[in-house]
């Protein structure tokens, strides 16, 4: 039997992952917890074998949160189902280790059996996503988008380089290179250009 959490917006009602998985022979969904701060906390509990994370948030911001669960529960798939008509909701060039993404409109059985295929430790990268991430250009990088994604939730540049494993100055650095690449003021304009072209929430 493999254990599904699902991870979501409180105020998100889109279509019920957990329903879907439900109907599954082999698959028990055990529970839903909602997509915050204390998201880590409230899915350890759990331990399942794959985490299924449907948000309406940026991979930009679902990453660090990703990487965190996965630092607590090493030995769990995740799996982010991305809209690919958002551009800050396209898997990263660069795809993050360990962590699988599919099409938020993916039918019953595609999610089901991807849950089987993350359960027994194959990775997904849904094509229709590798190929629109592929062909969407953008100056700034996926690791410069995660640091201003925490800037912008009000993380300190210290707060920053605790939770990505970095230095303060590169920290620092990457926020530099965000407000450069973007033609911003400072950081917190930065944050305006980049939430209006759909890269930030």
């Amino acid at each position: 039997m493999i254990r599904v959490l699902v991870v979501r917006d409180g105020d998100y009602f889109g279509i019920q992952v957990r329903v879907l998985l439900s109907s599954q022979p082999d698959i028990d969904v055990a529970g839903t917890v909602p997509m915050d701060h204390d998201v880590v906390l409230r899915a350890v509990p759990y331990a399942p074998d794959v985490l299924v994370i449907d948000t309406q948030l940026m991979v930009s911001q679902v990453l660090p949160a990703a990487q965190d669960l996965r630092a607590r529960l090493p030995h769990c798939h995740i799996l982010v189902l991305c809209d690919p008509t958002k551009p800050g909701m396209l898997p990263p060039r660069r795809h993050a280790d360990d962590v699988s993404f599919l099409l938020k409109d993916a039918s019953p059985a595609y999610l089901a059996d991807s849950v089987r295929k993350l359960a027994a430790g194959e990775r997904i990268v849904h094509p229709r996503l590798q190929a629109a991430s592929m062909n969407t250009e953008r100056g700034l990088s996926t690791r410069e988008l995660t640091v201003l994604g925490l800037a912008a939730e009000g993380d300190s540049v210290d707060d920053i380089a605790k939770r990505l494993f970095l230095s303060g100055g590169t920290v620092r650095n990457y926020l530099s290179a965000v407000i450069y690449k973007t033609g911003a003021r400072n950081r917190l304009d930065a944050i305006r250009i980049v939430r209006r072209d759909g890269w930030l929430r």
